[in-house]
């Protein structure tokens, strides 16, 4: 026979008292692994939503970023001049060559500074990239001292609002309107002419060649020619993938700093968890001689005091979830590892982190029970009655 679970749930609902402090110590546990898978992956989603998975990105050969790289002219009219590379309407090849730099600014609340990416983009930029979109103003100039602001940038860093100016490279530049890239790491950058940035910072070469292919399947046979070509020393990546790449130093950061706190506070909760079942068993001693007396068998005994732990695992892990859910309305910033400028980024809550923290707190409820649910199912009949 199996012992009813609604005869578990009643045990809980007895002890009410003890049973919410455990709860409440295993939904902190919860509430900071799910923040962590969260934060992580936000940082991912931000990053790989920058990349569209048609457009490639080309560098030069060993650098990880754009700061890092260079392409000279002639190696980025020989790109340009690729058979696989999308035409738009006007037959032109759907390719930007890009300029990125990167600056510091003074933060509008602390006045502190910090890095900044400045982009350089021709007007194929903003086509190759649908999810950026003017929300005021109008578009930069091409030849003029003119720069559109992320959305981001423009909340945080003082005079990156619209009809501001900021000075760098040599001049002073004006916001003349501000994007929205849809939460991804473009939010965090400032555009503006491409030539007109590399006259500013007195360079004679591009960062990186981002472009479009005419079909997907033409990607292996593109990089394979621009990477084989004597001519060349680049390296072609798909635009999501290099973003992507971006995002592993941090992500692997967070990850470590997350998973040691979480492994800390889960041994004081399974601890606490283990006082509460041990507690439950000497309380309920004549319970149990009487369920065994009725024919239940030890590990029935076993299963339900398992039950019951990871019961009250649950219910401190759907707590901690719906605390963590609540971070997803709050935004993040910080250095990224790779190009030392800060990116702005959100907490996300997907169906993984659900299932990844809810195994996590059943863990932690069996391995915080297993120990009290042996010691019940060990206890014989006759010195249970006679206990009771």
């Amino acid at each position: 026979m199996k012992i009813p679970l609604s005869y578990i749930a009643r045990n809980l609902w007895m002890r009410r008292l003890t049973t919410g402090l455990t709860a409440a110590g295993l939904a902190l546990v919860v509430f900071v692994f799910a923040t962590v898978l969260m934060l992580d992956e936000g940082l991912r989603s931000t990053l790989v939503t920058t990349g569209e998975y048609d457009n490639v990105v080309v560098i030069r050969r060993a650098a990880d970023t754009e700061i890092q790289s260079g392409i000279e002219r002639a190696q980025a009219n020989i790109v340009a001049t690729h058979p696989a590379i999308a035409r738009g309407p006007d037959g032109q090849a759907m390719l930007s060559k890009e300029t990125v730099v990167l600056i510091s600014l003074n933060k509008r609340d602390t006045d502190k500074p910090s890095n900044v990416i400045i982009r350089g983009v021709d007007l194929r930029g903003l086509q190759l990239r649908p999810q950026v979109k003017l929300t005021s103003g109008r578009m930069f100039r091409p030849g003029a001292s003119e720069i559109i602001a992320g959305a981001s940038i423009a909340r945080r860093f003082a005079g990156a609002g619209i009809g501001e100016k900021l000075r760098f490279g040599q001049r002073e530049w004006t916001v003349v309107g501000l994007f929205d890239a849809g939460n991804s790491g473009f939010d965090s950058e400032v555009w503006g002419d491409a030539d007109q940035l590399l006259q500013a910072f007195r360079r004679n070469a591009w960062s990186a060649i981002v472009l479009r292919l005419a079909s997907t399947d033409s990607f292996e046979r593109f990089k394979k020619d621009i990477e084989t070509d004597p001519r060349l020393t680049l390296d072609a990546k798909r635009e999501q993938v290099f973003y992507a790449d971006q995002s592993k130093a941090l992500s692997t950061f967070i990850n470590i700093l997350g998973m040691t706190l979480s492994v800390i506070f889960s041994i004081g909760a399974m601890i606490g968890a283990t006082i509460t079942m041990y507690a439950s068993v000497a309380n309920r001693v004549g319970e149990i001689g009487t369920l065994r007396a009725l024919g239940f068998r030890r590990r029935s005994i076993l299963a339900a005091f398992l039950t019951e732990a990871m019961l009250l695992s649950l219910v401190g892990g759907v707590a901690g979830l719906a605390l963590a859910s609540l971070m997803q309305f709050m935004s993040f910033s910080t250095a990224n590892f790779q190009t030392f400028s800060e990116l702005a980024f959100g907490f996300k809550l997907s169906a993984a982190v659900v299932l990844k923290t809810l195994v996590f707190a059943l863990i932690m409820g069996f391995i915080g029970g297993f120990l009290p649910a042996v010691r019940a199912a060990r206890l014989r009949i006759v010195e249970a009655l006679r206990a009771a």
